[in-house]
């Protein structure tokens, strides 16, 4: 499937080294203001080649509207879009075009459909979340003007940003090259991340979300529930390896007694521990989630695999790679968590008499 959403959604294409990326989301009301700066503001958080920790790429990652929008409103029909693909070097991955790297999508592409574009990896390449960063700052300005979403870097490899997301400035998260809005942490994670380029390796870590002023009533009661829906779409995010909201799987170890919520007389809580959302459907506190992000697969050392024969090979990455995901993830992480709240947004619109 190719298809994002429930009410509101988005299809998508593009692979790599093709022409182009671009989707089609359905279902935005008519007549919504498009703020066309924060669409590219967004996509020029995600691209390539904006620091020296991140893959050297260029592309300018310029969206342009195909259909959907006259005179910078929504018409409520489709929205088509495209990104042109700018700085291809396909002949950088000749030398797998037989061979299946390790903790690839080769493999498993080439089973599935018997045939693969092993020019960036295609369809499996990251490059497809510029899709996801279009659709998902346009649906964020479907949302309530005061919801805040904000994601930070809130670990790389075994350095972890310690203070509690209550005691950051979100505000500082774009001064530096990690996104980590505490700045002796991001020093430290940009070090760390400089050392493992230098040695042909990458490495992983974890983004934090926190979102703010999201009504009373988003999310479905049963197979459409605020925490599913946002585990899907950051599972289907290249190199997530999991997902946790609220207290998470520290929430495993305690009694029900120290983990309920109790009320105040506003109908806030005293805690958080639910993260915002119980019984699938968000009760106005602040949700904030994690998303743990795997190493990239790629490694510029030599590793041992198997060719599509089976023969022993060894291979080894080369061009221009991400050696952590992790700055470049934190935009889709947002933009992907704007889509979500906007398509239950909308059921939640519908629904009400």
């Amino acid at each position: 499937m190719f298809t994002l959403g429930n009410f509101l959604t988005l299809s998508t294409f593009g692979e790599s080294h093709g022409i182009a990326y671009g989707g089609i989301i359905t279902n935005v009301p008519a007549g919504l203001e498009i703020d066309f700066n924060e669409i590219q503001y967004q996509l020029d958080r995600r691209k390539p080649g904006q620091s020296a920790i991140v893959t050297q790429r260029k592309e300018s990652d310029t969206v342009k509207f195909l259909s959907g929008i006259f005179e910078g409103k929504t018409t409520g029909t489709p929205i088509g879009f495209t990104i042109e693909n700018e700085n291809q070097k396909s002949k950088d991955y000749e030398h797998i075009k037989d061979s299946y790297r390790p903790s690839h999508a080769d493999f498993t592409y080439d089973k599935k459909f018997g045939i693969r574009d092993y020019r960036g990896g295609g369809k499996s390449s990251a490059r497809e979340t510029i899709n996801w960063v279009v659709a998902g700052s346009l649906a964020k300005q479907l949302l309530p003007k005061n919801v805040e979403i904000n994601a930070y870097v809130s670990s790389v490899g075994e350095i972890f940003c310690e203070k509690p997301y209550q005691d950051l400035d979100f505000s500082k998260i774009e001064t530096n090259e990690v996104r980590c809005p505490d700045a002796e942490t991001a020093e430290k994670m940009i070090s760390k991340i400089k050392e493992i380029r230098k040695e042909g390796n990458t490495i992983g870590g974890t983004i934090t979300c926190v979102i703010k002023n999201l009504p009373v009533g988003i999310g479905e009661p049963v197979f459409g529930k605020l925490q599913a829906e946002l585990a899907k779409a950051m599972m289907n995010i290249n190199a997530a390896k999991g997902f946790e909201y609220g207290s998470g799987f520290c929430g495993a170890k305690m009694t029900g007694k120290d983990h309920n919520d109790l009320f105040n007389e506003d109908f806030s809580t005293k805690t958080n521990l639910s993260g915002g959302i119980q019984g699938g459907i968000s009760n106005g506190m602040d949700i904030y989630f994690r998303v743990a992000f795997k190493p990239v697969a790629t490694i510029l050392q030599p590793q041992e695999s198997v060719d599509k024969d089976g023969n022993s090979i060894i291979v080894e990455g080369k061009g221009r790679h991400d050696p952590c995901v992790l700055p470049r993830a934190v935009p889709i992480v947002e933009n992907l968590a704007a889509f979500v709240l906007a398509d239950l947004f909308l059921i939640d619109k519908i629904r009400r008499v």
